[in-house]
This record gives C-alpha cells, sequence and structure tokens, in this order.
C-alpha cells in the first residue's frame, strides 16, 4: 500500500519541459521553480498531490496522481471529524 507520509507520486520529466512555468504558477507549495529555459522541481517533500501543475502543464511533464497524498490525508481527516494530520507525520 502507498504510504503518502513517505512518499509521492509526483513525476517529473525535464526532457519533455518547454519551460511555460505554469507548474510554478500554480503550485501552492512552492514544489516548482523556473531554472532557465526548463522548470526545475526544488521542493519535492512539500508535494501535497493536488494535481494543479498536471492539470496546467500542456506538455504532459509532470504526472501525479491527485487525492493520494497528504492534501487527501487532510481533507479524509476533516470529513471524519479527526484530527488534522501534518504533512510529514508519520502517524
Amino acid at each position: 500500500m502507498f504510504n503518502s507520509y513517505t512518499g509521492s507520486t509526483l513525476q517529473y520529466d525535464p526532457q519533455l519541459c518547454t519551460g511555460c512555468q505554469l507548474c510554478s504558477a500554480v503550485c501552492p507549495h512552492g514544489v516548482f521553480a523556473a531554472a532557465g529555459r526548463k522548470a526545475k522541481l526544488v521542493r519535492p517533500e512539500a508535494c501535497m498531490e493536488c494535481g494543479a501543475c498536471r492539470l496546467n502543464c500542456p506538455e504532459g511533464a509532470i504526472r501525479v496522481d491527485s487525492g493520494v497524498g497528504c492534501a487527501a490525508a487532510m481533507m479524509w481527516s476533516a470529513l471524519r471529524g479527526k484530527k488534522e494530520i501534518s504533512c510529514g507525520s508519520t502517524a
């Protein structure tokens, strides 16, 4: 079973990147940054797997399974009325 607190489904292929920078514009946690004519994955551990980068990448350079990571864990905690689990927690 995938453990969203120790791994991420985020995959980035810089070979497909055209440097549009949409990923860095839409990412709420600054996972991507401009690096010359390409995007650079600068904070992969901060990815909450919301899928905004993947949905906005016109070249398909980013793959992520939205809803399996920290964001999903926090939403399920809220829906179930349980204490929110912070990203990076091993509990």
